[in-house]
């Protein structure tokens, strides 16, 4: 249902949107043209004057939403949309009961059905949490960060991440360069029985944190190859970028299906308005989806 709801929500805003143009254009002036009629033939009480000019329910509800809906329309379509984070592959940045927002603009206006771009306004950057539709099943929002740009070559090698920025000739061309990270703590998080070591990592301009699980060997034989390319290197493609998730080795992401196209970007996550906590025990008589309490710590921009 969510993957229609912009559809959904279109449909509904033309559909209440032209009942009620109709009605003005057409229907309003039938209906004083027999007010008027009927005055002529004689005085008649405010009761059946009301009755003659009444809007017919399905306008009258038509008149009432169109505007509301026509609002919500606008900003979620090409302002601010937001988004619930459903999984752990965002930790330690995002959690599960996160709701963030995310900012519909910053890649480019877009029409909400066909998601064609009708306006440039900005292109992704390194470090840049994003939505975008997951390539596999473009129903599905993924959320990963940005890491490499259009003609990147990315790395991943022993819980390692190099980059090796894209590069029109051969002159003053970078090599591999290790993104640096610096350990913050280790047990703070785990994962199932094993604990998992948090870092800071440098990527251009943001500082953020990340989870490895050096307990893992990286699984390079389940990641995506590309023609000539060795396994664990890949070479982002034009109007590709690669995304990855802070959990590191809980995140299935682009080393594993490929590149995010242009066109299925979202947006930008800037900020969490609400972070809920869902720790209820199996043995409670309230649903799993009732939140247990509220992590006011978390509301805030998102780096």
């Amino acid at each position: 249902m969510a993957a229609y709801f912009s559809l959904i929500l279109v449909l509904v805003t033309l559909g209440s949107g032209l009942i009620w143009l109709l009605d003005v254009k057409v229907f309003k002036p039938k209906r004083l043209a027999s007010l008027s009629a009927a005055q002529s033939n004689g005085q008649i009480s405010e009761e059946a004057a009301a009755k003659i000019t009444q809007e017919p329910a399905i306008v009258e509800t038509s008149r009432s939403i169109f505007p509301v809906i026509a609002f919500v329309l606008v900003l979620r379509s090409f302002l601010w949309e937001p988004f619930q984070i459903p999984s752990g592959s965002m930790m330690p940045t995002l959690l599960v009961g996160d709701f963030i927002l995310v900012e519909k603009f910053a890649y480019g206006l877009k029409d909400p059905v066909w998601r064609n771009k009708l306006v440039e306004t900005g292109e992704p950057k390194r470090g840049d949490v994003a939505v975008f539709k997951y390539p596999v099943d473009t129903r599905i929002d993924y959320i990963k960060r940005i890491v490499g740009l259009p003609g990147d070559t990315i790395r991943y090698r022993n819980k390692q991440l190099y980059i090796k920025p894209a590069c029109d000739s051969g002159e003053n061309c970078q090599d591999f360069q290790l993104v640096s990270r610096s350990l913050v703590n280790r047990d703070e998080y785990f994962q199932g029985p094993y604990p998992l070591t948090r870092y800071t990592e440098q990527l251009g301009e943001v500082s953020h944190d990340i989870l490895v699980n050096t307990q893992r060997p990286d699984p390079i034989g389940m990641f995506f190859q590309e023609d000539g390319v060795p396994r664990g290197d890949f070479v982002v493609p034009e109007g590709h970028y690669f995304g990855i998730g802070d959990n590191r080795d809980n995140s299935t992401d682009s080393r594993f299906w490929g590149f995010i196209k242009d066109e299925h970007l979202v947006g930008k996550a800037v900020a969490i308005w609400i972070s809920f906590e869902f720790e209820r025990s199996e043995d409670s008589l309230l649903p799993t989806w009732i939140p247990t309490g509220v992590r006011f710590n978390r509301v805030g921009g998102i780096s």
